[in-house]
């Protein structure tokens, strides 16, 4: 069964817990410069970001049906069965087509290696998830503002809350329907709103590989079309030609 991460920032005391877990499960660097960084990073998977009292994680959404990966023209990017979007650095030949392709920005780009610069994102502690461990952020959390566990539960505990305080929330949960899914759930507090914080609110509900796909399979009919229409211009051109040089001939005949 796919798992998945439930985030509710009304719960959220942006004590930043879940930064420095993902650092250590990472091996990544944490300092108070990094912990002031309010943005996503090669070194630096997850941010608490703050707006006075307001509060909202940004991590990789592991979409269900992830853009990054089906242009990975190596198979570097992944998606588990179990939900963490995977990557293989030993595969990546650093074309940065996932960064590009990214309907989130997430995946960022070791600029300052000069030696086998890798794609950095979180893939949801995939390691952790295969061996039936919660990720490394949902565990530390002190106050259960990030959640782990089955997809569908999430969704129908997040759909709860929304029912049980209506005025406590706003009416959506963000990554259950954007571009086909993700399997990092997202609730805001009353008055706030996702765009804020970064987070699109103009996505398709649609796969984006899908409509991708959509796209190159008309290339086919795009092509015999084109191919049709230039052999019916050479074809009249030619045509006009040989009327042309018919006519001359008769005229050359009747002198």
């Amino acid at each position: 069964m796919s798992k998945a991460i439930l985030y509710d920032a009304t719960k959220c005391i942006g004590c930043k817990q879940c930064e420095v877990a993902c650092a250590e499960q990472n091996k990544l660097p944490y300092d108070d410069a990094i912990a002031a960084e309010q943005q996503q990073s090669a070194h630096k998977y997850t941010v608490v970001l703050a707006h006075g009292e307001k509060f909202m994680r940004r991590l990789c959404m592991n979409c269900d049906d992830p853009t990054c990966a089906s242009v990975c023209p190596v198979g570097a990017l992944k998606k588990s069965p179990l939900g963490p979007v995977t990557y293989d650095a030993s595969k990546c030949m650093g074309c940065r087509y996932c960064m590009v392709a990214c309907p989130f920005d997430v995946p960022k780009y070791e600029w300052n290696k000069a030696l086998t610069p890798r794609v950095r994102k979180c893939d949801m502690c995939s390691d952790r998830v295969l061996a039936g461990k919660q990720t490394a952020c949902a565990e530390i959390c002190p106050v259960e503002a990030t959640k782990f566990g089955d997809r569908d539960a999430l969704i129908a505990e997040a759909q709860q809350r929304l029912r049980d305080n209506p005025g406590q929330y706003v009416n959506h949960i963000y990554g259950l329907n954007e571009v086909g899914g993700t399997s990092v759930l997202l609730l805001a507090g009353a008055g706030e709103s996702f765009q804020e914080f970064g987070y699109r609110t103009d996505l398709t509900t649609e796969p984006m590989p899908l409509l991708t796909y959509r796209v190159l399979s008309r290339i086919p009919d795009l092509v015999l079309l084109g191919g049709a229409a230039l052999g019916g211009i050479y074809w009249i051109t030619h045509r006009r030609d040989e009327v042309a040089a018919a006519e001359a001939a008769e005229k050359k005949e009747g002198e």
